[in-house]
């Protein structure tokens, strides 16, 4: 009896000492959300925006979120842009506690932290500057006056967009806008790049040439940049893309390029379903439309997989 209760004992120190010296969720991540939930209220109403999201993003990443207007994309980014306060759960952004930080906090994260770019081009840019000036401003507590100036004029040439330095707003078309936007929010070297729709007001032409500079900003700099997005064209231009619903991340679609036996090159990619803390997932709306599955489905464990079918099946 006191051998059982041994190792009784024993076999709990162990497993508490396993559970002690297991990695925190997302403890390697830029950024991790972790069951994040954002309410609101409206006219007394409560909205649920975000309804326990977990989503992980690696530092280095190019990474686009998608999904209809209301899924609770643009809350998600303005949480990790420090412009909103989550309701409950967990958000941390290169080492940054978002929940817990104070006013000041929040002001240092929003100016060195993160970089953040507008769909609105007004938004972006102070009218009576011109480009270069609207990229040094951000700098103006950073460095000598020539650092900032040097600073200013590499990105710049970066965007490919060094000949408009000296026009104003007015005078730039709405893709160099957003190029000098981007310069912008890179001014201050951020962890991470967030932007809301980039493309979402111009041509595809002008639209693929915005891309092309987060590509660059991403490659050259190695800052990590998240994308919202309803342009296609750009969700399938990044390796990672994640899609959510009703305020929980969805599904998730990673792009590799493949070599075959011949040697050429392709691209593939696969859709997969986030699985979520606590052991949920979301499936896709036209696998259940297609079988008619409606309010529950019946699971059957295999060997090295799950089951999914219609609760009425036959199996």
């Amino acid at each position: 009896m006191t051998t059982t209760a041994n190792t009784t004992l024993e076999e709990l120190e162990r497993r508490a000492t396993a559970h002690r010296d297991r990695p925190s969720y997302g403890h390697d991540a830029l950024i991790a959300c972790d069951r994040l939930v954002r309410i609101f209220t409206t006219d007394g109403v409560e909205v649920q925006a975000l309804q326990g999201l977990d989503l992980l993003v690696k530092e280095g990443e190019l990474m686009a979120l998608v999904g209809a207007s209301g899924s609770g994309k643009s809350t998600l980014m303005n949480v990790l842009a420090g412009l909103d306060v989550p309701t409950a759960g967990a958000a941390r952004v290169a080492g940054c506690d978002l929940l817990a930080m104070t006013g000041k906090d929040r002001l240092r994260y929003r100016r060195e932290v993160v970089g953040f770019v507008w769909q609105q081009t007004a938004r972006n840019l102070l009218p009576y500057l011109t480009a270069v000036q609207n990229v040094a401003l951000p700098m103006q507590l950073a460095g000598s006056r020539r650092k900032r100036a040097e600073r200013a004029e590499e990105l710049l040439a970066m965007m490919d967009i060094a000949h408009c330095r000296d026009r104003r707003p007015h005078q730039l078309s709405g893709g160099q806008q957003q190029r000098v936007a981007i310069a912008v929010a890179l001014a201050n070297d951020p962890k991470v790049l967030l932007a809301d729709e980039p493309t979402g007001e111009l041509d595809s032409a002008t639209g693929e040439q915005v891309f092309a500079s987060f590509r660059r900003a991403n490659e050259e700099l190695g800052t990590t940049i998240v994308i919202v997005t309803h342009d296609q064209a750009v969700a399938t231009e990044v390796r990672r893309t994640v899609a959510i619903r009703d305020g929980r991340t969805s599904s998730e679609v990673l792009r590799r390029t493949e070599v075959d036996a011949e040697g050429q090159e392709s691209l593939v990619a696969r859709e997969y379903a986030m699985l979520d803390r606590a052991g949920r997932l979301q499936l896709p709306a036209d696998y259940t439309a297609a079988l008619g599955m409606e309010h529950r489905v019946a699971l059957e464990l295999e060997q090295d997989h799950i089951g999914v079918w219609p609760d009425d099946a036959e199996r």
